[in-house]
């Protein structure tokens, strides 16, 4: 399920895939606070600029209603978004020992967003966690991958703006070139 937003705004017109980790984010006692808080800022800037959002945390109520998907239907529907976004943007959060959340689901969206030429927005710490593999680190170096350190995020979401704007250019160009014709 998708959610459109049609304000207008810096980033109407594109389509973004928010992701980042559910399953191992899913605590006794709910949804790790820092990470929806982050998630949730990622999605409000996006949707206060005009983009459309795609997010399993948003369909799945961050982990509430997980258990309601399968296997199955949780990879066709991602596979699908990420066919159709203009932008991946994975939120990767660190555990408290400077260590990364585990998220498989989102290592493979990054994989299909790489072999699909998706732009992508990281959002982690940096410099990466030393934890962080080397295909995560040297990922800049086959695919178009930007990263906003997780704490100037926190501090200044638009730097997301920013990033999705310079990931997309030239949908950017295309799009406006479409309206002025």
């Amino acid at each position: 399920m998708e959610t459109t937003n049609h304000q207008p705004g810096a980033l109407t017109g594109l389509d973004v895939f928010v992701g980042g980790p559910i399953q191992h984010a899913i605590l006794p006692n709910g949804f790790v606070g820092h990470l929806q808080d982050a998630i949730s800022r990622a999605i409000g800037i996006v949707k206060e600029n005009g983009g459309n959002i795609f997010s399993a945390h948003m369909v799945e109520k961050f982990g509430a209603e997980t258990a309601a998907f399968t296997p199955d239907q949780v990879s066709v529907r991602d596979f699908r978004w990420m066919k159709k976004c203009d932008v991946f943007v994975p939120v990767l959060p660190l555990l408290e020992g400077e260590t990364l959340r585990r998220t498989d689901g989102t290592h493979v969206e990054l994989g299909w967003a790489t072999a699909m030429g998706r732009p992508i927005v990281v959002i982690t710490k940096q410099p990466f966690a030393e934890s962080a593999s080397h295909l995560l680190k040297g990922l800049h170096r086959v695919g178009a991958v930007q990263v906003i350190d997780f704490d100037e995020f926190i501090e200044k979401p638009t730097l997301l703006v920013e990033a999705v704007l310079l990931a997309t250019e030239q949908q950017q160009e295309a799009l406006h070139a479409a309206v002025s014709a």
